[in-house]
């Protein structure tokens, strides 16, 4: 009794502290779960209820997942993509460079009024150029190439300009509203009439004889084009036609030409693109690879309105030289023979007065002097393309995996290949849906 009136022993008053210490912090807790809401708890009564509940993904979502292999014919249609932009690259190249020398020949029979060959057929050609290239070697056939290109990049220049100082656009498309087009011309016009007298000095170096006249140097044509923008109202020398007789007729004829190749080159565009969509259609499946038809289709729009335009104007150009070339005391090759040279010396009033001397003394073959070069230079040009169209096709057929074309469209393993790769890409589909679905 002694025990049980005087106290605890020690074992039981840690016993004590260690109830009094529980009980403490059970209170402490219950108290801290009492400031939760009820609504935060839920009660589960069976294991199946601890599962998580997972959102089921719906298949559409699938098709913005990446597969995780990289197909072959995704390679091929990209090579077939650079190939394909390099072929109008060639175009390029081909249209302002390798056609010069056809160009030089064109404009010195242009130009030559008293002239008794006309160079209408290109056969007629071949010897002259045989006779130039013996006695000058083949730099007659080349002069004036750096100020061509020059003009050329100063009119790209100009139109460049333009487009940012002004509100007027410089490409038009399907969406080019009818003000916008009106103020496009008007960009083109301009730009023409600024380039006008830089081009009849390229024009001049062009045709001149090596032997006879002086090389220009680089910069020249630049030189000669501000001389006769500041001789505006009177000629800089002797019979030259100043600049605003000159205007009116070039721009209406540069502006002319490219309205007429827009129109021939839009609808080429479209006849092409549905040529192209029913052979793919016979074939019996849709192309994958639709950037190298578009190529395809722009390279030959583009060579189509070329040739047609050229065709068309080849009189209005014959005048064009020939006023902007009176008066500059240039001396030519004579391609009657070969072998000699010959001023060119008229009197013209004009772009009318031009064509009716024209038709009187050399007759309506007159106004298609060395019309068979400009059939030599579209010749040689569409050879061009040929040939690296060839080495392109060459070049897919080494790098794909898939048989020739020849002997593709002999066995017919097109249609199964078709088949072979739709059932390949629902395997694939399907394995990396079922791959997806058992990640963890």
């Amino acid at each position: 009794m002694a025990g049980i009136d005087g106290g605890y022993s020690d074992e039981a008053v840690d016993d004590d502290y260690d109830e009094l210490d529980n009980s403490q912090r059970i209170h402490g807790m219950s108290r801290n779960y009492n400031n939760y809401p009820i609504d935060n708890f839920s009660y589960y009564n069976s294991p199946r209820d601890l599962t998580l509940n997972l959102q089921k993904t719906p298949t559409s979502s699938f098709k913005s997942y990446q597969p995780v292999f990289e197909s072959p014919e995704s390679d091929e249609v990209s090579l077939k993509h650079y190939l394909s932009v390099s072929v109008s690259v060639i175009s390029l190249i081909t249209e302002n460079i390798i056609s010069h020398p056809f160009i030089v020949i064109r404009r010195q029979a242009q130009i030559h009024h008293k002239s008794r060959r006309y160079h209408i057929v290109p056969v007629r050609i071949f010897p002259v150029i045989a006779r130039l290239y013996k006695r000058q070697g083949i730099s007659p056939l080349w002069k004036g190439l750096g100020s061509s290109l020059l003009t050329r990049g100063m009119l790209v220049a100009v139109e460049d300009i333009l487009s940012k100082c002004t509100p007027w656009p410089k490409e038009i498309n399907s969406r080019t509203t009818i003000k916008q087009f009106g103020q496009h011309l008007i960009l083109k016009a301009i730009s023409l009439g600024i380039v006008l007298p830089f081009y009849s000095a390229s024009l001049v170096e062009t045709v001149q004889s090596d032997i006879a006249s002086e090389k220009p140097g680089i910069f020249d044509v630049f030189r000669e084009g501000t001389a006769r923008w500041l001789a505006w109202s009177v000629p800089a020398k002797g019979r030259m036609l100043p600049v605003w007789a000159l205007l009116p007729s070039g721009v209406c004829v540069g502006l002319s030409k490219y309205l007429f190749s827009v129109i021939v080159k839009g609808i080429s565009t479209r006849i092409l693109s549905k040529h192209y969509q029913k052979k793919e259609e016979q074939k019996g499946a849709k192309p994958r690879d639709l950037t190298s038809i578009n190529n395809d289709v722009e390279l030959a729009s583009n060579l189509i309105s070329l040739i047609t335009t050229e065709i068309l104007f080849y009189p209005f150009e014959t005048i064009l030289h020939r006023i902007q070339l009176q008066g500059t005391r240039t001396i030519i090759d004579n391609l009657d023979t070969g072998t000699q040279v010959v001023p060119i010396l008229t009197s013209y009033e004009g772009a009318f007065d031009c064509y009716v001397q024209t038709i009187h003394s050399e007759g309506f073959g007159g106004l298609y002097k060395g019309f068979g070069s400009m059939m030599l230079q579209f010749a040689a040009h569409l050879a061009v393309i040929k040939l690296s169209k060839w080495i392109i096709n060459q070049i897919t057929e080494i790098c794909s995996e898939k048989a020739p074309t020849k002997v593709t469209e002999f066995y017919n393993l097109e249609q199964a290949s078709i088949s072979q790769q739709q059932g390949s890409t629902i395997s694939r589909s399907l394995s990396y849906v079922s791959s997806i679905h058992d990640e963890p």
